[in-house]
């Protein structure tokens, strides 16, 4: 059991089974100084997967931390991201990892959408990615936090890092696009890591 002294840090799971979500994660919360354990729900393969039944990202992330909270006792946090294109109407949004009609296929989906908006204007091409973080408590308490990157989508892709839609947003006042960034780059522009820096010191006011 541990006590008011234990040096070992607190433990808190994410809602995902994306390594790349999990390394990305424990870098932001370093980064703010909060000394927790970051496991992935990879770690509790008895729980399902939640399905995203919200019309909103911080729908479907509450859907996910608040399940997860409860099935492990843990404090669970989930982000819900995506793509928003503003001559889609803001579409692929919610649906970004299965827009291509199978959820994960990077390829697929990145396809899709450049050949939906092929001869679209560079003009015209504005888009943002989203992001909700949200972290449940098994006591019920919850809380979400928001962020976002706006940028231009590329006619073609450029880069090898991070992964989904990152190959062709170029953030504002960037040149390259988010996987032409190095991690920390992009950490610290990514609509992600504005998310759940902006719930790291709620994190840190409930968990200590």
């Amino acid at each position: 059991m541990s006590s008011s002294t234990d040096p070992r840090p607190g433990r808190l799971v994410l809602a995902t089974r994306n390594p790349h979500k999990v390394t990305e994660l424990q870098a932001i919360l370093t980064a703010e100084g909060l000394d927790l354990e970051l496991v992935g729900a990879d770690a509790f393969p008895e729980i399902p997967d939640v399905k995203e039944t919200g019309v909103t990202f911080a729908e479907n992330a509450l859907l996910k931390a608040r399940t997860l909270a409860h099935a492990t006792a843990l404090p669970a946090i989930a982000d819900d991201s995506g793509l928003c294109v503003d001559i889609l109407g803001g579409a692929p949004g919610i649906f970004s990892a299965r827009w291509a009609g199978r959820h994960g296929d990077d390829k697929a989906n990145l396809d899709l959408l450049l050949a939906q908006i092929s001869d679209i204007a560079v003009e015209h091409r504005g888009a943002y990615f989203a992001c909700a973080a949200a972290l449940a408590l098994p006591d019920g308490t919850e809380r979400v936090a928001e962020g976002r990157l706006t940028g231009t989508l590329r006619h073609t892709p450029a880069g090898t890092g991070g992964f989904g839609y990152d190959p062709v947003l170029q953030p504002d006042g960037e040149t390259r696009t988010c996987a032409e960034l190095t991690p920390e780059e992009k950490n610290a522009i990514s609509h992600r890591g504005r998310a759940f820096r902006a719930l790291a010191p709620v994190v840190r006011d409930l968990l200590g």
